[in-house]
C-alpha cells in the first residue's frame, strides 16, 4: 500500500486504485515467464502454511504437563476452538473435528491479518479464488460428512424435503437445494472476500488520497493529515474485522457440518 503510495507521490501512477491491482504480477527471480502462477498471493499462502506448521510443530515438541508459555498459547487457540465452536455448534461430535476447524480458523486468521502487516498489506482473501477454495473444502466436508452419517439416500431426503405438505413440496425442493448446495458455499466464499477486499479499497484510497490530496494543492495539505488518520482509524478496525471474519467461517462451516449431522431437518 505504501508503497503504491510513494509511485502515487511520484506522479508514476493513476488514481484511483481499480480492481486490476488485484491480479499481482508473478514475482520470480528466473523470469515471470516461468511460473506466472507465483505471484504476491501465493508466497503470503505459503508464508502462512509454513508458519502454522513450524508454530504447532514447535509449541508440542517436547510437550509438558506443566505447559509452557508457547505450549499455553498453542493449547489456548486449540481450546479456544474446541470449546467454543466444535463443541458449542455441533455438540460431543464436534471434538473429532476440532483439529480441522482450528486449522481452517488459524489459516483464514492469519492470511487475513497481512492485510495489515507491512510490506504485505493485502490480504490473499481479497482474491475470490482463495476464499472460494475454502468454501470448497467445506462444502465437500460437510457432504460427505452427511452421506457418511445417514447414507446416500437419507442424507439427501433430510437436506432437500423439509416437513412441508405435499402439495407445496414441488416449490420448497427446489429452494432447499438452491440454499444448500448452491447459496452455502457461495456465500461463505463471498462474505469472506467482500470484507476483505473491501477493507484493502478503504485503507488504499485514504491512504493514496492524502498524497493526492498533498501534491494536488498546498491548501489541502492539512486535508491529507485528516485522511491518513483516518487510515490509522480504519486500521484498528481492520484488525477487528480479520479476527471476526475468520470466527465467522469457521463458525458457519461448522453449523452446516451441525446441519449434515442432524437427524431432523
Amino acid at each position: 500500500m505504501f508503497g503504491q503510495a510513494n509511485v502515487l507521490a511520484a506522479g508514476q501512477a493513476a488514481f484511483p486504485p481499480s480492481v486490476e491491482d488485484f491480479y499481482l504480477p508473478a514475482i520470480v527471480p528466473w523470469g515471470a515467464e516461468n511460473a506466472p502462477w507465483f505471484t504476491k498471493f501465493t508466497l503470503m499462502v505459503w508464508i502462512a502454511v509454513g508458519a502454522l506448521i513450524i508454530f504447532f510443530l514447535a509449541t508440542y515438541r517436547n510437550p509438558k504437563l506443566v505447559p509452557t508459555k508457547k505450549q499455553w498459547f498453542a493449547e489456548s487457540i486449540y481450546g479456544f476452538v474446541r470449546n467454543n465452536i466444535s463443541v458449542d455448534m455441533i455438540g460431543h461430535q464436534g471434538v473429532r473435528f476440532a483439529p480441522y476447524f482450528t486449522t481452517l480458523f488459524c489459516f483464514v486468521l492469519l492470511t487475513n491479518a497481512f492485510a495489515i502487516i507491512p510490506f504485505f498489506q493485502i490480504s490473499p482473501n481479497s482474491h475470490i479464488a482463495f476464499p472460494a477454495i475454502l468454501a470448497v473444502i467445506s462444502y465437500v466436508l460437510f457432504n460427505y460428512i452427511g452421506i457418511r452419517h445417514h447414507g446416500f439416500g437419507k442424507y439427501f431426503k433430510h437436506a432437500l424435503i423439509p416437513p412441508a405438505p405435499w402439495y407445496i413440496l414441488p416449490l420448497l425442493i427446489p429452494i432447499e437445494a438452491f440454499s444448500t448446495f448452491i447459496i452455502r458455499p457461495f456465500s461463505l466464499a463471498v462474505r469472506l472476500f467482500a470484507n476483505m477486499f473491501a477493507g484493502h479499497m478503504l485503507l488504499l484510497v485514504f491512504t493514496l488520497g492524502g498524497f493526492a490530496m498533498l501534491n494536488a494543492n498546498a491548501w489541502l495539505a492539512p486535508v491529507s493529515v485528516v485522511s491518513w488518520v483516518m487510515t490509522v482509524a480504519l486500521t484498528l478496525l481492520e484488525a477487528l474485522v480479520i479476527v471476526l471474519q475468520a470466527y465467522v467461517f469457521t463458525v458457519l462451516s461448522a453449523s452446516y457440518i451441525q446441519g449434515a449431522l442432524a437427524e431432523e431437518h
